[in-house]
């Protein structure tokens, strides 16, 4: 018997210490980043001389995009909480898109047009000065992956961040 209560006291010394040091409360999970960007590939050059033209045909008719020098490629992971926005922004070249996860709405900032992107779908941005936003536009997580051209050398940004056109509105929840 004397076994018995010694163990039993073994366990409320153990549950007492459980609760002071985490003053009897569940521990919250860290609230997640709205929009997180992880760098899966670090900047490469290709090792030929290369060069990239893409014909964009959308409502708004057909679309251009050349490059002299694709080099300097980026791979990213993009995750984004359900109802996040991605500011307003460019980029240096094109980047192709492929949602993995979720679901993305694109908004250009000519006429504020919106396009849903929903997982098993993918997109070209033409960067070069194309103002756009994204937001997730669904109730999970988004996940995309980008693959960027044109991305400047070394340690600088691969987004250019660009002031909202008039009248345009990125939607929040």
């Amino acid at each position: 018997m004397f076994r018995r209560l010694r163990n039993g006291a073994i366990m409320l010394a153990i549950a007492a210490t459980g609760v002071l040091l985490y003053g009897g409360q569940a521990q919250a999970e860290p609230t997640p980043t709205p929009v997180a960007v992880e760098v899966l590939t670090p900047r490469a050059a290709f090792t030929d001389d290369a060069s990239m033209q893409l014909r964009l045909k959308d409502d708004h008719g057909t679309n251009v995009i050349k490059t002299s020098d694709p080099s300097n490629i980026v791979t990213t992971k993009v995750t984004v909480q359900p109802g996040a926005p991605i500011p307003w922004h460019t980029h240096h070249g094109p980047v192709f898109v492929t949602i993995v996860k979720g679901e993305l709405t694109y908004i250009s900032s000519e006429g504020c047009a919106s396009r849903r992107y929903p997982a098993g779908n993918a997109f070209i941005d033409p960067g070069h000065g194309n103002v756009h936003a994204a937001f997730n536009s669904g109730p999970t997580v988004t996940e995309f992956v980008a693959v960027f051209f044109e991305a400047p050398p070394g340690d600088a940004p691969i987004t250019i961040p660009a002031d909202a056109p008039t009248g345009c509105k990125i939607p929040t929840s």
